[in-house]
């Protein structure tokens, strides 16, 4: 998975200015924060807007409790939210990027299911497989097979070798027939139960979309070296699965900038 803009940090040679200075920048970059924040909850609002789609089709789950349709999969709340997680039944671990987004997941969950909405995460592996990645990372949210379905398929976050075939190489993701090196992708979609136990899909987002469940990058984009990924092409080459990072190296201490690399703003 490649969701996010390279970039290098330039810390080392930044501009340091007169509290006054600062703090004037710094009032013109909120007033900027505060045109995203209303910008996106704007989009936020023409997404719920958005029509939705009846699933018709009968997808079915292989779960630890057995067999289950899409529409059992809501827990008796009305919003399903699933993260489309890459692991492929011949693949021997989880995707790391995908696992990066799961290691978010614990601290969510109970918040989520208190906004009326359940987490789910659906991978293609089968089921033995996708509980032994599980268990060795640790995770406790619920986690089903849809192998033998073609619910992946459909929601386009897995294609077959005659997709690829066919396309030579392109295959139809995030709304748009492009090239793409695996044959499973990372993915988030929501669905809606109503009354009548009728289900339809509302959302899906792809790419860096999937961001909203990176919360870690929320975070290293306040510091000042920010995701620090100089990688053009696989920006994410840096994540590891939790339980591979080696331990993390103590700061070195900073170097005694000489007065050419303050700038006086």
């Amino acid at each position: 998975m490649n969701t996010a803009i390279a970039e290098k940090s330039t810390a080392a040679n930044h501009p340091v200015v007169s509290k006054d200075r600062w703090l004037a920048r710094r009032k013109a970059l909120l007033a900027r924060e505060k045109e995203l924040t209303h910008l996106r909850d704007q989009i936020a609002r023409e997404r719920r807007a958005l029509p939705w789609t009846r699933v018709e089709k009968n997808y079915v789950f292989d779960t630890p409790e057995g067999p289950r349709a899409l529409a059992d999969l809501f827990e008796d709340r009305r919003q399903l939210l699933v993260q489309h997680f890459m692991l492929g039944p011949d693949w021997e671990q989880g995707c790391p990027s995908c696992s990066y987004m799961s290691d978010h997941l614990g601290g969510m969950k109970v918040h989520l299911e208190n906004r009326d909405v359940t987490l789910l995460v659906v991978s293609r592996a089968p089921l033995d497989q996708i509980e032994r990645f599980r268990r060795r990372m640790g995770w406790q949210f619920r986690w089903v097979s849809a192998h033998g379905s073609d619910f992946n398929y459909d929601f386009n976050v897995s294609f077959t070798p005659q997709q690829w075939a066919e396309g030579q190489g392109e295959v139809y993701y995030n709304y748009n027939v492009r090239p793409f090196p695996a044959q499973e992708a990372p993915g988030i979609s929501v669905f809606y139960k109503d009354d009548a136990g009728e289900v339809f899909h509302t959302y899906s987002t792809y790419e860096r979309g999937v961001e909203a469940m990176m919360g870690t990058y929320s975070l290293l984009d306040l510091t000042p070296k920010g995701r620090d990924e100089p990688n053009p092409v696989h920006a994410m080459d840096w994540v590891r699965h939790h339980d591979r990072y080696e331990p993390a190296p103590a700061a070195k201490p900073a170097a005694t900038a000489g007065s050419c690399c303050h700038a006086s703003d």
